[in-house]
């Protein structure tokens, strides 16, 4: 019996997807007489031959896709996809109309401050709740909320009943529900693969992420044109549908709830071990330099589109998606060789030219120009990121990764909303783009000044 596998062009590549079989039956001479003995031998055959084929859940991917091979993460990936893209079609929007409204840098800067601000105050224990909860039913209820908000913000953008502070208070509901949702979301990823495919599953998720920053933003630009901004956000409430759907469909394993430590005493137990290991306690500074110095620039991109580059709705589009583009093959980096090296020097290097490519973006008036620099900081600024996240989770405990990985979230998502208030404040006394390159300019010195007086971060591998 001959094997041949054929595959099948899908989504997500060429795949294998079937084996089909070059067979001819024996000579009628050579066949054997059916009498009771061989007849229930025979019965049986069929369901050998099933055992021996292979399904479609467990062939072959290839090496940078496997973890789409368990039904569940495939089912909850593209569920996220696809909200995901709702959620930056209606991210430019958001800033678009913040400008139509002011005209205002500042404005901006506050209106990123409001959406984010939450991260700071309610992850740290948004990654406890967790642990105490249904995570699948926390997920929903966050989804709903962020589904119904977007829904509010369309009605009231088409009926012209929006104020800046309106729009300001908004996000900031969905700040709150994006930080309960996060330690949930992270935390389920490890139920639905399995522990050899947890990485491919990280680099995959962050993949998708930013491949919704391509189509998101893209799609996003066309769309006001030809919906306006109302219908931005309409959209985005529908896309909601797709992950709340695939809540429902995963077989989600059952839990054990830990509700036997107080949340304080958990908090307090997690940066104590932060203090003990100097690895982490250095990468936990560096991620928040970079988050209050450098990623509040991502606030600004609307401006810049809009004042300083002349681009209009469509050229904001394709300045994110450059940015887009620039990370989604900075993850697929990562997912295809499966092991990152001497990840003291990466992340530094990258971290360097992640802030380089932002102080050229901030001084930029050619649009060809901005588009490269923009695809740089996604391309080194996923590479830096994912170094942070890859190098935590390798260096922490078991017992102490949950409460590490929410110290980090904390860093990372709760701090670059008061560098956008810092950034906004600045715009007001001086030129944006010399306030955001002269932030960004801070975060690489002292990317470099950790890296010169730190053995541990450069011994990092």
């Amino acid at each position: 019996m001959e094997h041949r596998q054929s595959t099948a062009t899908c989504g997500f590549g060429t795949v294998p997807t079937a084996y089909t079989m070059n067979w001819s039956p024996p000579p009628l001479t050579n066949r054997p007489k059916l009498n009771e003995e061989n007849l229930a031998a025979a019965s049986d055959e069929p369901a050998a031959i099933v055992q021996e084929l292979p399904k479609l859940e467990t062939a072959e991917l290839p090496q940078a896709i496997r973890a789409l091979r368990n039904a569940n993460f495939r089912l909850f990936w593209a569920g996220n996809f696809t909200s995901n893209i709702g959620t930056w079609m209606q991210n430019v929007a958001q800033g678009w109309l913040v400008l139509t409204l002011t005209n205002s840098a500042f404005w901006l800067g506050v209106v990123g401050f409001a959406g984010s601000i939450p991260f700071l105050f309610v992850t740290l224990f948004g990654g406890v709740i967790a642990d105490r909860v249904n995570k699948r039913r926390l997920l929903q209820v966050t989804q709903t909320i962020m589904m119904l908000l977007a829904f509010l913000l369309a009605g009231l953008t088409y009926f012209h009943a929006i104020s800046v502070w309106g729009v300001a208070a908004i996000a900031f509901g969905n700040g709150v529900a994006m930080a309960m949702n996060a330690p949930s979301y992270q935390a389920l990823v490890p139920k639905l693969v399995k522990r050899e495919d947890l990485t491919n599953a990280i680099a995959l998720n962050s993949a998708q992420f930013n491949m919704s920053r391509i189509l998101g933003p893209t799609l996003g630009g066309y769309a006001m044109v030809v919906f306006g901004m109302a219908g931005n956000f309409f959209l985005n409430g529908l896309s909601f549908l797709a992950v709340l759907w695939a809540l429902v469909r995963i077989d989600y394993p059952k839990e054990d709830l830990s509700r036997h430590q107080s949340m304080w005493d958990s908090l307090k137990g997690g940066f104590a071990y932060l203090r003990s290991n100097r690895q982490m306690y250095v990468m936990i500074w560096m991620t928040a330099f970079a988050s209050f110095f450098g990623f509040p620039f991502i606030t600004f991109i609307p401006y810049f589109a809009k004042v300083q580059l002349h681009a209009g709705e469509s050229g904001l589009g394709w300045l994110l998606a450059c940015s887009g583009v620039g990370s989604v093959l900075g993850a697929m980096t990562i997912a295809i060789s499966g092991v990152i090296r001497h990840r003291g020097r990466v992340l530094t290097g990258c971290g360097v030219v992640f802030f380089a490519a932002i102080i050229g973006f901030s001084y930029s008036h050619v649009f060809a120009l901005s588009q490269g620099l923009a695809f740089f900081e996604g391309f080194c600024g996923i590479l830096m990121i994912s170094c942070f996240n890859v190098s935590i989770q390798h260096l922490s405990s078991d017992a102490m990764r949950g409460r590490m990985m929410s110290i980090y979230a904390t860093s990372f998502l709760g701090l670059p909303p008061i560098g956008a208030l810092v950034a906004g404040e600045l715009s007001r006394h001086m030129d944006t783009g010399h306030a955001l390159a002269m932030m960004a300019g801070v975060s690489l010195l002292s990317f470099v000044g950790f890296y010169a007086s730190s053995p541990a971060l450069r011994e990092l591998d």
